[in-house]
């Protein structure tokens, strides 16, 4: 009995772990998307090359996912995650240095690469203790991303504010972040591959399950990124409101799909993923009909906080699922990421492409219709169901920090 106990002890602490780990993850987006206006002034780019350069992120991200299987594989969950986590949070200084464009893509491409790897080993992890915990905690983790974000993002305005460097001002967020990531890491449970386990290729294509999970995750994540990028310039220049009116609505559209998450897991435990990213479905339908339909603000920002909603836990739950889908949950994982990361770099443009030929109505209406396959679509995720209520290892399996 006292093993239960301790066991659950440890599993509990690691779940906060991973939790500031995500929240830690979160806070270096943050910090570098409030400078992005100063690292474009220092580095001399109009708005087209940075537009370039911001694709560089999402490039390097999903080039190198697929690498973090094998990284965990040779080093262990737990030094990986460290190693990486360290790397993404250290390379936040790389593109405030940058003099130029080129400077800058390179920089952005290392950026958002060891970006990517750390997503994955955080998530397989977080997998991990759901497993072990019995209970839905993927929405709760990915909900700490989101306040690790906000807090980022608001230490970055205030930076900004007074006129800060960007390059003293990141210096000191990836100092900070670094030495919190370096301590979240040392909890998280510390996952040994078997003697008799074979590695994972050092770089290969998504399995079948993973593409299947990773096209409802293309959905929801465009409709994130369609929302978050054009809300604001829906209401300003499609329903003419004022410059803060429609930054309003981008805020509440994030304090949405960050309280749902933080919320989620209550949800799923009760009803399972496939009910609920279902019922999110229709949420996030009803959103985009309020969106394309409603003339007035107060309508479609009404439609963007369901849109929110309805969006929240999907990729939580898609990253869940994913982990349990096959023999090598890092490589499922790192499929889901690198679909998801795709739909990130996809849908602005596709959006902005798209209201240009035609107008931003249709835009969404696209979005919409994207929408409409969360929730005809939402079985792929039974997986996650199904591997969620799995009895809890040995307390000798889930060792705490080493001295």
């Amino acid at each position: 009995m006292t093993a239960v106990v301790y066991e659950q002890r440890d599993v509990r602490r690691a779940r906060y772990a991973v939790a500031a780990v995500f929240a830690v993850h979160g806070a270096v987006t943050g910090s570098f998307a409030t400078r992005v206006p100063w690292i474009q002034d220092h580095a001399s780019v109009s708005a087209g090359q940075l537009g370039l350069a911001l694709a560089f992120p999402a490039l390097g991200a999903s080039l190198a996912m697929p690498l973090a299987g094998g990284i965990s594989h040779r080093f262990g969950a737990r030094a990986a995650l460290r190693g990486l986590l360290a790397l993404w949070t250290l390379s936040l200084v790389l593109p405030a240095l940058a003099p130029n464009l080129l400077t800058l893509c390179l920089a952005l491409f290392f950026y958002g690469a060891s970006a990517g790897m750390a997503d994955v080993a955080m998530n397989a992890l977080g997998v991990e203790v759901e497993n072990r915990l019995g209970r839905s905690i993927m929405s709760g983790l990915h909900g700490m991303w989101s306040v690790g974000a906000l807090v980022g993002s608001a230490a970055g305005t205030l930076a900004a504010h007074v006129g800060s460097d960007a390059r003293l001002h990141h210096a000191l967020a990836a100092a900070v972040l670094t030495v919190l990531g370096l301590v979240a890491c040392s909890w998280v449970l510390d996952i040994q591959p078997a003697e008799d386990e074979e590695p994972p290729p050092r770089f290969a294509l998504p399995p079948k399950s993973a593409l299947l999970i990773g096209a409802i995750g293309f959905c929801a994540v465009f409709a994130e990124g369609a929302s978050l990028d054009w809300s604001a310039v829906y209401l300003r220049h499609q329903l003419e409101t004022s410059a803060g009116l429609a930054a309003a609505c981008t805020t509440g559209f994030t304090l949405t799909m960050a309280v749902a998450r933080l919320a989620g897991d209550r949800v799923v435990d009760r009803f399972g993923s496939v009910r609920t990213v279902r019922a999110s479905g229709v949420l996030a339908v009803l959103g985009g009909v309020l969106i394309v339909t409603g003339g007035h603000p107060a309508v479609a920002m009404t439609g963007f906080a369901l849109m929110g909603l309805g969006i929240a836990v999907v990729v939580p739950l898609c990253f869940a699922a994913a982990g349990r889908s096959g023999p090598n949950p890092s490589q499922a994982i790192a499929g889901v990421a690198t679909i998801t990361y795709t739909s990130g770099l996809v849908a602005p443009s596709a959006i902005g492409g798209l209201a240009q030929a035609t107008s931003l109505v249709v835009s969404f209406g696209l979005v919409t219709l994207l929408a409409c396959g969360l929730a005809a679509f939402a079985g792929v995720l039974r997986a996650g169901d199904r591997g969620r209520p799995r009895v809890s290892r040995p307390a000798e399996a889930v060792p705490g920090p080493r001295s």
